[in-house]
């Protein structure tokens, strides 16, 4: 009876101890594992093997409008140069997941070669007197979670507790077959060491909690630091309060609270070496002086705004004014990306609006700014007249300049994670079709598949449809003007222009990048028998962050548009009329190279300077004309 007694009052003091940690659960837990499993222990040890391979893009190397020739920063709507994976107006890069077999074969191999020690037992956790017929099959094991338990169902009415007990407290043990046995009996050393369990966890937790609270000392010492900087700390209080003050007085008097202001300006100084051309007629001697070599100077000043109506559309308002220039000069092959040619006043260089349809498609239509510049996504993050390279033919491929289009409609559709399609009609006339009195001016559609078919190659391919009233297809480099001035007319001869070209885009790591272009243009005067082809290409290396994060390198090498072949009638074939003028037909007999090497330093976020060289062998196509220096020292600020 006695014995009988003193247990009643063992399990009122226990049955108080174990309220609130599942005293249903704990009636059926097994006793708990004297020796920890090897395989088991090896196994959680690897678990937690630090394998994160996300294979993440580096960053545009500038957030500056990309081309400052006829549109704002192609960020806003369609310049991702990598294909989005969710919007076609505003493109986002984001990091794909982890393969989860990728991380499978690092958690192996670093089991295999590095295996964890068995850890020493724990002495507070082994029962002080084991049954001593209790079965060596019936050992028990801790357990991390329920699912470890396969006789434990979310059904079971207990199933909460044990949860909650095996997650939060890790006090719960199963069978090596990883059974729980929950309506077997509960033996009273199974209890024991149940609540044994838990309590030391407990001890545990209470211990990590409570050991970075601050004693009693350290509290007097920040009072009497508080003390003696009273004065100072008031004063940077009264300091946050007029910063909040002014803050509030700023967003009641914004410029607007749907329309952003923006712009950049550029301040250039150029100049090239002094160089005599041998123009028509060629006849090998350098008879034309370039009248333009002395030192000048060009301020480009852009200015844009952007008005959202919706988060899913917007209005884009731009204007460009420049103050000097390079004129005169005897070659397309000197044009710089930030000489856009004098103004008198501000010029409007972008109105359009644009509309996100869906989650994957973009429209977007206006009278000024929309053209293939602004409507394709170049793969070269460095292009920018402000920040990237230096010359026009160094932007993109001239082929993306035709037509130079000034009003019309386009479309950016995102098909596929990695692949999308834009397409654009635009024209350099008032009015978005040819007139009723005849075609006036350019009318250009064309259209470019954006590719990604891996995380650090950018590849598109394009098609370019043109009229040219004039047969200048306004490529801004090499050979522009594919007719040449008809002696009966006095006019050079319109053509329709069929060009195809592609350009790749490889980031070889987050400090190099190779890239490239090519391509060909055929054109025909309506009407009359003949063709005239011109080919270029482009290849280049960029350095994002050389020397320091924000900086740029660049090595570009390439040939500007040449006539490669040309049997137009007499008269409009321009080879012929530079070499003899007697109806001969063929290509130009020399081939231009341009050599073009910059360094952008970034003086912080809104400022950079870059110094630059650019060398034009064999210009404008003829062999004996004599080679172009030009030196540039570039000065850029955006805000």
């Amino acid at each position: 009876m006695k014995n009988h007694k003193c247990d009643r009052q063992i399990w009122k003091i226990l049955s108080s101890l174990i309220l609130g940690f599942g005293l249903q659960a704990l009636f059926s837990i097994p006793a708990l594992a004297e020796m920890t499993d090897p395989e088991t222990t090896a196994n959680s040890a690897n678990s937690a093997d630090p394998v994160n391979e996300w294979y993440q893009l580096p960053a545009p190397t500038n957030n500056l409008p990309d081309n400052f020739d006829r549109h704002p920063d192609r960020e806003s709507v369609a310049n991702s140069h990598n294909v989005d994976e969710s919007s076609p107006i505003n493109p986002t890069l984001e990091p794909p997941l982890p393969i989860a077999s990728e991380i499978e074969t690092h958690i192996s191999e670093a089991s295999e070669t590095q295996p964890a020690e068995i850890p020493p037992l724990i002495e507070e956790n082994k029962l002080a007197n084991p049954p001593l017929t209790y079965p060596a099959e019936n050992s028990i094991e801790q357990v991390t979670s329920v699912s470890q338990l396969s006789d434990v169902q979310p059904t079971d009415w207990a199933f909460q507790a044990l949860q909650s007990l095996v997650e939060r407290y890790g006090c719960i043990a199963g069978y090596p077959d990883g059974t729980y046995r929950g309506n077997r009996a509960l033996t009273r050393y199974e209890f024991a060491a149940g609540v044994n369990a838990c309590l030391d966890k407990i001890r545990e937790s209470i211990a990590k909690s409570t050991e970075s609270l601050a004693k009693r000392d350290d509290l007097i010492k920040l009072q009497k630091l508080q003390e003696e900087f009273a004065a100072e700390i008031a004063t940077m209080r009264g300091r946050v309060d007029v910063l909040e003050a002014r803050t509030s007085e700023l967003e009641a008097n914004q410029f607007s609270t749907t329309t952003k202001l923006s712009g950049f300006t550029v301040f250039g100084i150029q100049g090239r070496t002094p160089n005599r051309a041998d123009r028509a007629p060629r006849d090998g001697k350098r008879d034309t002086k370039d009248p333009g070599t002395n030192v000048n100077t060009i301020n480009l000043n852009q200015f844009y705004l952007t008005t959202q109506f919706s988060p899913r559309s917007n209005l884009l308002i731009g204007f460009y004014n420049q103050n000097g220039g390079t004129s005169p000069q005897l070659t397309e092959d000197v044009n710089l990306a930030y000489n856009l040619g004098e103004t008198s006043g501000l010029t409007i260089s972008d109105l359009n609006y644009r509309l996100l349809v869906s989650d994957k498609l973009a429209v977007f239509a206006g009278t000024a700014g929309v053209n293939m510049i602004t409507a394709f996504r170049g793969p070269n993050r460095a292009e920018s007249a402000a920040s990237g390279p230096l010359s026009a033919f160094a932007q993109r491929n001239p082929i993306l300049n035709t037509g130079l289009g000034l009003g019309g409609i386009g479309i950016d559709w995102q098909f596929a994670n990695r692949a999308s399609l834009q397409a654009v009609y635009s024209t350099n006339v008032s009015g978005f079709f040819v007139s009723s009195n005849g075609s006036k001016g350019h009318n250009t559609l064309g259209v470019e598949l954006t590719l990604t078919p891996a995380d650090p190659v950018d590849f598109t391919v394009y098609y370019v449809n043109d009229y040219s009233p004039d047969g200048n297809l306004i490529s801004l480099a090499g050979d522009s003007q594919l007719t040449a001035i008809n002696s009966n007319t006095n006019k050079s001869a319109s053509l329709r222009t069929n060009a195809v070209g592609a350009s790749l885009n490889w980031r070889i790591s987050s400090r190099v990048s190779l890239g490239g272009w090519a391509g060909y243009t055929n054109s025909r005067i309506p009407g009359k028998s003949g063709t005239v082809a011109t080919t270029n290409y482009m290849v280049f290396v960029n350095f994002p962050d050389l020397f320091k994060a924000g900086n740029l390198g660049g090595i570009y090498i390439g040939q500007p548009p040449k006539i490669v072949s040309s049997n137009l009638p007499t008269g409009n074939n321009v080879p012929d009329f530079l070499d003899t003028g007697l109806g001969r037909s063929g290509g130009q007999p020399g081939t231009t190279t341009h050599v073009e090497v910059f360094y952008r330093w970034q003086v912080n976020d809104n400022i950079s300077v870059t110094p630059g060289l650019i060398l034009i062998f064999q210009p404008g196509h003829t062999p004996d004309s004599d080679p172009i220096a030009v030196g540039v020292l570039r000065t850029s600020f955006s805000f």
